[in-house]
Order: structure tokens, then C-alpha cells, then sequence
């Protein structure tokens, strides 16, 4: 595996199904794990703040006998009090690896060619490789093989819809996004995905009709319709995606057995119903549990020795 965590693109197939299998092996005895990062630092970078991201890195390195320090916006301000090159080149002297949840890519970028120590993406604005990583395991524990899946999209073509299209990728599976127009995932992350994919049964559709999506779907996912930093398009932006929300009239255009997936923070009523959040076909709350047994296999196969 690569030094750094920056995006599922950059996994080969095999790593990402030993990402998955490592996954399961940690999940189901955990006691086995308990020493694998002793005496290891993780520092967290945190840009944006999260209830799951933050918990979840922490309470991971807790439980393989390492420890994590958090450190907030106003602590060190990545590239305005310092260059995000100076942070990495302080950090690697005193820690074994570093995580980082911002917003512009790029600063993970920099961070990562300049550190020593592995760096972990855990989210910018293009990409959230470790919840798509959680997403695709929770998907394997439900549905079993993840090749044969598909995963149907409804909301804005944002950085958890670019990471959850690498991952189908590799696994291999169909994937379909219904987006309003105008709200269309990057398209160079369309096109790695599609190359990504090339050699497996992997299929991608984009498209602006909800109904068309989800036909067949074996899981529909939804996200916040207004992310952080996109407050100033709030009501616009409640209009444009009102025809896109999560419903049980939606669900019934699925497979019988179809799941709901969220990435959380939800916000009932307006990209999913209560109805579907709440109801028993909801997996969201095994997605957020998921997060710390799929962070951990990453930072023991980037930080284990």
C-alpha cells in the first residue's frame, strides 16, 4: 500500500479488498489488534468540524494502543499562520502519522509530498475516502458480494459521491447518480473512476432523474443537500434539489430489499424523509460504526510495522 491515504483512486483493486478483509478481521476480534500501533502518535488536523471523523480516528488509535491529538482550526490555521509545508515538516518530528480533515485537496497534497510520516485523508471538499471505505464494507456485511451491486446516488455529484465512485470502481459493481443540473460530480473524477473500473463489470450513469437512478438499486444514497462553506446557497439550493429527496415512494422504485445509506449529519425533511431515516431498511447508523473498524485497517496498514 502507498504511504499516504489520499483517495481510493490511488488503491489497487487488491489493495482495496485487503482494506476490506482487514476491515472484518479487526471488526470481529478486536482484542487481537490491541498493541498493533503501541507507543504510535496520531496528530489530527481538523479544518472542519465532525462528530464521526474525530471519535472515530480517536477512539481507533485508542483501541490499537496508540494515541491521537487533536488539533483545531485555531491552533494552526494550514496556510495562513504557517505554510502547510512547515506544519508537515514540524508534525513529522514528533508524530508517526497525520490526519487531515479541510477543505481545499490541495493542502492534502502538499501535506502528504512533504511529510515523512503517512497522512490520511479525512476529508476536503473533492474526496472522503475513509467514509466510502466504511460505506462499501457496511455494503459487503448487508449484501455480501459488492461486485454484484448496485449503488444508486440521489443529491449533489459532491466529494462523498467522487470517493463512493472510485470505490464502486474497484469493487467492481454499478453505480448510478441522479444530480440536478448544474450539480454534475467533477467530471475528471467521472473519467479516473471510468479508467478505474476498466476489466470489471463496474457500470457509471449520471444523470438528472432521480427514478431513472434508483430502478434496480440494491442501496440508495443520500448526503446534505447545503455542505459546509455552501451555507450562502442554502435556499436556492432547497429548490433546486426538492424533486431529489429520499422518500418511500422513491424506495419502492428500488429493489424489495433495497437499503438507505447517509453519511451524517442528516437533515430529515429535506433529502430524506424520517419515514426512510428512521425505518427499518436504514443502515446509517451501522455506516457511522463502520467508520472506526475501516480507519483502523487504515492507519495499521499505513502505521504498522
Amino acid at each position: 500500500m502507498k504511504k499516504d491515504f489520499i483517495s481510493i483512486h490511488d488503491l489497487t483493486r487488491y489493495e482495496f479488498f485487503e482494506l476490506m478483509d482487514q476491515t472484518k478481521k479487526i471488526k470481529d476480534d478486536p482484542d487481537e489488534y490491541r498493541k498493533k500501533l503501541k507507543n504510535q502518535v496520531l496528530a489530527m488536523i481538523f479544518e472542519k468540524p465532525s462528530l464521526r471523523t474525530r471519535m472515530t480516528f480517536e477512539v481507533g488509535m485508542l483501541e490499537l494502543g496508540g494515541k491521537a491529538i487533536y488539533l483545531s482550526p485555531s491552533e494552526i490555521q494550514i496556510g495562513k499562520r504557517e505554510t502547510v509545508e512547515d506544519v508537515a515538516h514540524n508534525l513529522e518530528r514528533w508524530v508517526d502519522g497525520i490526519m487531515i480533515r479541510t477543505f481545499g485537496h490541495d493542502n492534502v497534497i502538499r501535506l502528504a509530498q512533504a511529510a515523512s510520516v503517512p497522512v490520511i485523508n479525512a476529508l476536503t471538499d473533492l474526496l472522503h475516502p475513509c467514509q466510502a471505505m466504511a460505506d462499501f464494507f457496511t455494503l459487503k456485511e448487508h449484501k455480501g458480494n459488492i461486485s454484484k451491486i448496485k449503488l444508486a446516488w440521489v443529491g449533489d455529484g459532491n466529494n462523498v459521491c467522487h470517493s463512493l465512485m472510485f470505490a464502486a470502481a474497484k469493487a467492481g459493481c454499478k453505480m448510478s447518480a441522479a444530480v440536478p443540473k448544474g450539480y454534475e460530480p467533477n467530471p475528471e473524477i467521472v473519467r479516473l473512476a471510468l479508467e478505474d473500473g476498466k476489466g470489471s463489470d463496474f457500470e457509471l450513469i449520471v444523470t438528472n432523474d432521480p427514478l431513472e437512478a434508483v430502478a434496480g438499486a440494491d442501496a440508495i444514497y443520500a448526503d446534505v443537500w447545503t455542505s459546509m462553506g455552501q451555507e450562502a446557497e442554502k435556499e436556492e439550493r432547497l429548490k433546486l434539489f426538492a424533486s431529489f429527496q429520499v422518500n418511500e415512494a422513491l424506495m419502492s422504485k428500488a429493489k424489495d430489499d433495497c437499503v438507505f445509506m447517509h453519511c451524517l449529519p442528516a437533515h430529515r425533511g429535506e433529502e430524506v424523509t424520517a419515514e426512510v431515516f428512521d425505518g427499518p431498511r436504514s443502515i446509517v447508523f451501522d455506516e457511522a460504526e463502520n467508520r472506526l473498524h475501516a480507519q483502523k485497517a487504515i492507519m495499521l496498514a499505513l502505521m504498522g510495522k
